[in-house]
């Protein structure tokens, strides 16, 4: 077997890699045990299965056995909850590696430190939780300038500051690149007060915070050194570099009610359909309804849209939840809250995106994915 690669829209029962010239085509038919489809799995590469198959069969393995503790919800959401003495506790780790999430040539030392811990408390927003502590591991090769090195903590402790997190620990190590892994502890309000991604609903409305797209615009000027005015440029960068956590926000949408979230990292359409897959639901939505970040558009007109469906990094909430809810959230949240569509019964996972005439739309792409390209 010379390569397999999982469609997204297939099962791992029903699935060929291709029919290119050379190619190996290979049918698995149903039925298949999952201990039969492990099998196959662990004899591929990780850029053949993707990054969230990844997941899967880390999530599976890190479950089996008898343990003691069992966290209230474990692997597969934005962060993990479980319960101690007198709370719930929320934890979340990400990890930024140079020349896969960040370029030192557009990035500063400061802004990396910011952006690792941003990306983290958006997790921690995204289940509607209230960060406290934070620790951060450094891989550093060793002609690293020191002052570089301290640009990063204060980034960190810029942001830190901001939401009164406390910096406890972390670790540094020699590295041939530069990574840097943020873990973040924080805690929810009660076990029926948490935001998940497996509680959306049949009928819910998709809503979303914000606006979508400047963060991709930005990696774009960046990348490309796009000349524009001076406002619209620094308004992009920023959107990318330093992006904001809705912590305010998804604290808001459990108080309201709301159950089911998920921060935009991996872009809309994406992070949707992991949205959709944990709740064994699917979706549509229409493209005149997302909110594009006015910039965005002016910098990239009818790219802006694309990048609004599929950029990602955005870092804003979407969230399902019915019209009472959703109309109770609009009338106290700061952002602008738009409903873009509507939770379905159908197949697990699928999101279906119509035009303003109702009819299927196509785009280029459908978000990013560790290990593998996604079209």
């Amino acid at each position: 077997m010379r390569g397999f690669t999982p469609q997204a829209n297939l099962p791992l029962s029903l699935q060929k890699e291709g029919d290119k010239e050379g190619e190996v085509v290979l049918i698995l038919c149903n039925p298949l045990s999952p201990r039969q489809v492990r099998d196959i799995i662990l004899t591929m590469k990780v850029s053949e299965i993707g990054e969230f198959r990844l997941i899967e069969l880390l999530a599976t393995i890190a479950k089996e056995g008898k343990k003691k503790q069992q966290p209230v919800i474990g692997i597969g959401d934005d962060a993990a909850a479980w319960r101690s003495d007198t709370s719930l506790n929320l934890s979340t780790v990400d990890c930024l590696v140079q020349d896969v999430h960040f370029n030192l040539d557009i990035t500063t030392w400061k802004e990396l430190g910011w952006k690792s811990l941003s990306i983290s408390l958006s997790d921690i927003a995204a289940m509607g939780g209230t960060p406290r502590y934070a620790l951060a591991s450094l891989g550093l090769p060793g002609d690293t300038e020191v002052d570089d090195v301290a640009d990063i903590y204060h980034g960190i402790t810029e942001l830190g500051n901001e939401f009164g997190i406390a910096i406890i620990g972390g670790n540094i190590s020699d590295a041939a690149i530069v990574f840097l892994s943020t873990t973040v502890l924080g805690s929810a309000a009660g076990d029926d007060r948490i935001l998940t991604r497996s509680a959306a609903r049949v009928g819910d409305l998709i809503a979303v915070t914000g606006s979508l797209g400047a963060a991709a615009a930005g990696l774009e000027v960046l990348k490309h050194k796009i000349p524009l005015d001076s406002e619209t440029s620094t308004l992009l960068k920023q959107a990318f570099l330093l992006p904001r956590p809705r912590i305010a926000e998804g604290q808001l949408l459990v108080e309201q009610g709301v159950k089911s979230a998920i921060d935009i990292s991996d872009g809309l359409i994406a992070d949707l359909g992991h949205m959709c897959r944990a709740s064994q639901v699917d979706a549509h939505f229409y493209i005149d309804r997302i909110p594009i970040h006015p910039a965005a558009r002016i910098a990239f007109g009818d790219r802006a849209l694309e990048m609004a469906l599929s950029g990602g990094e955005d870092y804003e909430l979407l969230f399902t939840a019915n019209s009472a809810v959703i109309e109770g959230v609009i009338s106290k949240a700061s952002p602008p809250i738009t409903v873009i569509g509507e939770i379905t019964t159908g197949e697990a996972g699928e999101v279906t995106i119509l035009d303003k005439d109702s009819k299927p739309y196509k785009p280029t792409s459908t978000g990013w994915q560790h290990f593998t390209e996604i079209s």
